[in-house]
C-alpha cells in the first residue's frame, strides 16, 4: 500500500476491511506493526528465529481474531496483548517439553530499573536475568518491564499472587548476588 493509500484509509477502516478477509488491508497491519511487534517478540525469546516463530503465530492469531478487536482501546495494546498471550502460551508448551529460557529483555530494561541497577552495565544486567531459572526469569520480566501487578501475573501463569510475590523477592535477592559478584571480580 503506497503512502498516499494509507492516509485515505483509516485504521478503523483498514481494520474492519482486513477483518472481512481484505488480504491488501491485512498486509497493511502486517507491515505497518510488524516491526513494532517483532522488537516485542524479541523480548520474549533467546534469538531472532524464535521471534520470527512467535510473530508469526501472533499474526496468524491477530487475523484470525481481528473481528474480535471493538476499538475499545488501542489497537497497538491489543496487538501486545495478542504477543504477550502467545508467548506464554508458547513457553508453557516448552516448559512441558524442555524447560524454556525466557528471558523478556530488551534495549529499554536499564529505563525501567531502579537507579542502582542504573549504573550497571546494560550487558551484565541482561547476562544475569538470563541466567535466572525461567520462573524467576518469567515474573521478574513480567512485574519490573512488563509492569503487570502480581494479580496480573498471577492471573495469567495460573498461580497465586503469593507465589509471584515470593518468586519476585527470590529474584531480587538472586541477582542482587549475581551482580555483587561480577563487580568484586572486576
Amino acid at each position: 500500500m503506497t503512502s498516499a493509500e494509507q492516509n485515505i484509509f483509516s485504521l478503523s477502516t483498514i481494520i474492519t476491511e482486513a477483518a472481512a478477509g481484505n488480504a491488501r488491508m491485512q498486509q497493511h497491519i502486517y507491515d505497518r506493526f510488524a516491526p513494532f511487534l517483532f522488537r516485542r517478540c524479541l523480548r520474549y525469546t533467546k534469538n531472532i528465529m524464535e521471534a520470527e516463530d512467535l510473530l508469526q503465530d501472533s499474526f496468524i492469531k491477530i487475523f484470525k481474531n481481528l473481528q474480535h478487536f471493538k476499538g475499545e482501546g488501542s489497537f497497538e495494546g491489543w496487538l501486545k496483548r495478542i504477543i504477550h498471550n502467545t508467548a506464554i502460551s508458547h513457553f508453557r508448551k516448552l516448559d512441558n517439553k524442555m524447560n524454556p529460557q525466557l528471558t523478556v529483555l530488551h534495549e529499554g530494561m536499564v529505563d525501567k530499573c531502579p537507579c542502582a541497577i542504573e549504573q550497571l552495565a546494560q550487558k551484565d544486567i541482561v547476562r544475569a536475568v538470563t541466567q535466572l531459572p525461567a520462573g524467576y526469569r518469567t515474573v521478574f520480566c513480567m512485574f519490573v518491564i512488563e509492569g503487570y501487578n502480581h494479580k496480573e501475573i498471577a492471573c495469567m501463569l495460573g498461580c497465586s499472587e503469593g507465589t509471584c510475590k515470593s518468586q519476585l523477592s527470590r529474584t531480587k535477592t538472586q541477582l542482587r548476588k549475581k551482580l555483587a559478584a561480577l563487580y568484586e571480580l572486576n
